[in-house]
């Protein structure tokens, strides 16, 4: 369980909530009167309702499911059209040095794609999956481009739950689903954890006015039900990824795509108007996995329905209390 702490007293006012009250998750709030009493609120429909009163003394504080840390409405994945069926396309060149295998679900495609550029160089040695096929120059790489143009235009204009200080390295975190932007440009120098939440559709955009660079052997681990189908790094000039790099997702790159020795992706490698550089990469476009069903609300498709609250009360006792929220929020 991650635990958020909020001390009664050094609080923000939030709209159509108590005065006084303060956020702990995208959609929790919990809040203070004159009394000292204490309440917990969630949102729905808009507004903020209340779920539970708490005879409050000291501090409050809120368990939530570590998944729960960034609790953000679902994002609609990303239209890529025709661009879907790639998994890769260049603009300028693509260019292979040793086994790089490109590959995908059945279903879902598996091409090499260059457009308007002519030039493919190192394939053979590196091989392109039956039925994926290589359309270099013709109208089905030309398409796609202009629907891989499209989407970035589209993921670029989404509205980002949080922003990012520049040059910011998403190391060590964990975030759900949502929309996530630095100005500049995104670094991994490590690990980060993409958590569904359970929820398969879960979708998660992260977008670099830049540049995205990854440190070689950095991982794109994904948990808890989430996709690379639903995964978008959302690029304004280049991406690069460092050597032995495992990364989820599908990269849509206004200019170039650099993919380092022996790395493995799980997703896509878009790039608008420059050069696709691979060296003894795996990159394989999987399906996505059928909808468990599970709601869209921003609320329960973090924390599965379920909040516990705690209240320390003088240091002599805890009152704990737990309650499903969806009857709460369906009436």
């Amino acid at each position: 369980m991650g635990i958020a702490t909020a001390k009664l007293g050094v609080m923000q006012p939030l709209p159509l909530v108590p005065e006084g009250s303060v956020m702990v998750a995208d959609g929790v709030a919990i809040a203070e009167d004159s009394t000292g009493a204490g309440a917990v609120f969630v949102r729905a429909g808009g507004r903020y309702r209340l779920v539970a009163g708490l005879a409050l003394v000291g501090a409050f504080t809120l368990m939530l499911p570590d998944s729960a840390a960034f609790a953000y409405p679902n994002p609609s994945p990303v239209p890529l059209g025709t661009a879907g069926t790639f998994t890769v396309l260049g603009g300028s060149t693509v260019t292979n040095i040793g086994f790089t295998v490109i590959s995908a679900d059945t279903g879902v495609g598996g091409n090499l794609g260059l457009s308007p550029g002519s030039s493919v160089t190192g394939f053979p040695p590196g091989v392109v999956t039956p039925p994926g096929v290589q359309d270099v120059g013709d109208a089905a790489a030309g398409s796609a481009q202009t629907d891989a143009g499209n989407a970035l235009t589209v993921a670029q204009g989404l509205t980002p739950n949080q922003t990012f200080p520049p040059v910011y390295d998403l190391v060590s975190q964990t975030f759900t689903a949502g929309v996530y932007n630095d100005p500049s440009s995104l670094a991994l120098s490590g690990t980060v954890t993409l958590d569904g939440g359970g929820n398969p559709d879960s979708v998660f955009v992260f977008q670099a006015g830049s540049t995205l660079v990854t440190s070689a052997s950095s991982i794109v681990a994904l948990t808890n039900g989430a996709q690379a189908c639903n995964v978008f790094w959302v690029v304004g000039s280049s991406a690069t990824l460092g050597a032995t790099s495992v990364f989820n997702g599908t990269i849509l790159a206004s200019a170039s795509a650099t993919i380092g020795d022996g790395t493995q992706i799980q997703g896509r490698v878009l790039a608008g108007t420059g050069a696709v550089t691979l060296s003894d990469d795996v990159i394989h476009t999987p399906a996505c996995a059928p909808s468990s069903g599970v709601s869209q609300d921003p609320l329960f498709g973090s924390l599965a329905g379920w909040v516990t609250a705690a209240a320390f009360v003088g240091g002599a006792g805890v009152l704990v209390f737990r309650r499903r929220l969806q009857p709460i929020l369906d009436r």
